[in-house]
């Protein structure tokens, strides 16, 4: 930028009334705000009789996109008062440090930017303007770093935390300028966050009881039961580190430990229609695992409990035992509760629906017949079928008077006499012979 450049800009401002007339130190560290996003500089109203410039690239990102708005408050170090306009660094040692340049930087808590050279046991091995220092590991992200080999060769800003031995002891952590950052975030965040507000996160990490989601510089956290409308025993079932995911506000709380926010995914998702169960229908089930109060099932038409009244068990049993987790059985629905999608078993009960089923089967066939009885019992043992027994043909119908049984003081009757022969006449008429 030429020198007219720098005089116009200056005029600017102090028809503007920015300028206060204060007088700046080299190694003080100021806040401004940004004024003017130049070619090569940021300008910034620092409370001066002018104004000061950042160099563009210190806020520049990896795309070379420019991180602030004219109208931005940045805070800053002087590092050169010699120019006509003061220059500001928003970090130290990008073209080189010493040792006053460092303890200027932990006194004052300015970042440094430093290059990963190398992963090392324990941390990470940092130039920072030609300087060797350390970051330990557990100072390199707000989380764990478990690898380190991908941070080699990237540029970062360091918060120097303990310089010695005349600066060829520098420890450095980026940890904490990361939590400056995160909490600034919140801050802007909490001022527009409501509960019920529909967000877009990335799962940063599980644990056995949820998922940890970062909505934009806030954390927040899903219980396992929030994950899916369905059930889901591990959090690693429905998610993974990284994954981007929907989620609503459920509750926005201040405890002990700070600021909570209680998410849940399944809130985005609209709850499936629950399957119809027909009245008395057994079904196949697999034990998932056992609880104090019963054991938990899955079926074709969703999971539940299986109480302890429901399992047939003789008093004293262990259903632990006895229902291991992949046990195979048959259960029926005893209860359902629609509104939480959730039922009851009965493993019990299922003798019960096929008593009702054979009654069922023998009534609609021949009614008190012990034929249909014993069609039953063959279809239920897996017998075969009995063969058809003939019927007999029909006789003539003759109707014969059952003798009546002769009284007991009447005298026996005398024996018939045997008919008479009978013979025709001469003149053909048949006469009984007497």
């Amino acid at each position: 930028m030429s020198k007219e450049d720098f005089a116009s800009l200056m005029e600017a401002s102090v028809k503007a009334g920015r300028g206060t007339g204060r007088r700046l130190k080299n190694g003080e560290v100021v806040e401004g705000t940004v004024v003017q996003i130049g070619a090569d500089s940021v300008f910034v109203d620092v409370g001066a009789t002018k104004e000061a410039r950042v160099p563009k690239s210190e806020l520049e990102d990896r795309e070379g996109n420019v991180r602030v708005s004219v109208g931005d408050r940045l805070r800053a170090t002087v590092v050169d008062l010699s120019s006509d306009i003061p220059v500001l660094a928003i970090a130290l040692g990008r073209t080189g440090i010493d040792l006053a340049g460092l303890q200027t930087a932990r006194d004052t808590g300015t970042p440094v930017a430093g290059k990963v050279t190398r992963a090392v046991k324990g941390g990470l091995e940092v130039d920072v303007g030609g300087v060797r220092a350390f970051c330990p590991a557990s100072q390199v992200e707000l989380g764990y770093a478990a690898d380190l080999a991908p941070y080699e060769g990237q540029t970062f800003e360091f918060k120097v935390i303990e310089l010695k031995d005349g600066g060829r002891s520098v420890v450095l952590s980026r940890r904490a300028l990361l939590e400056v950052e995160r909490r600034a975030k919140e801050s802007a965040l909490l001022e527009t966050l409501v509960v019920g507000a529909d967000l877009e996160g990335t799962v940063s990490s599980v644990t056995r009881h949820g998922a940890v989601v970062d909505v934009g510089g806030l954390d927040g956290f899903v219980h396992v039961s929030e994950l899916a409308h369905r059930r889901i025993e591990r959090a690693e079932d429905a998610v993974n580190v990284g994954d981007r995911v929907a989620v609503r506000v459920l509750a926005i709380e201040q405890g002990d430990k700070g600021l909570r926010v209680r998410l849940s995914m399944k809130a985005r998702v609209d709850a499936p229609e629950p399957p119809t169960v027909q009245v008395d229908e057994v079904l196949d089930a697999v034990v998932v695992k056992a609880t104090g109060g019963g054991v938990i099932v899955s079926t074709a038409k969703g999971d539940g409990l299986i109480p302890m009244s429901e399992l047939g068990l003789p008093p004293g049993s262990d259903h632990r035992r006895a229902f291991p987790a992949g046990r195979t059985l048959q259960v029926v629905v005893a209860q359902r509760d629609a509104a939480r999608g959730r039922m009851r078993f009965s493993a019990v009960g299922v003798a019960r629906v096929e008593e009702r089923k054979n009654y069922r089967d023998f009534a609609s066939g021949s009614a008190g017949s012990l034929g249909s009885l014993g069609d039953v019992l063959r279809k239920k043992l897996g017998l075969p079928e009995a063969p058809p027994t003939p019927r007999p043909e029909p006789a003539a119908a003759v109707t014969t008077a059952a003798p009546a049984a002769p009284a007991a003081s009447a005298p026996a009757p005398a024996p018939a006499a045997p008919p008479a022969e009978r013979r025709p006449d001469p003149d053909g008429v048949v006469r009984r012979k007497r």
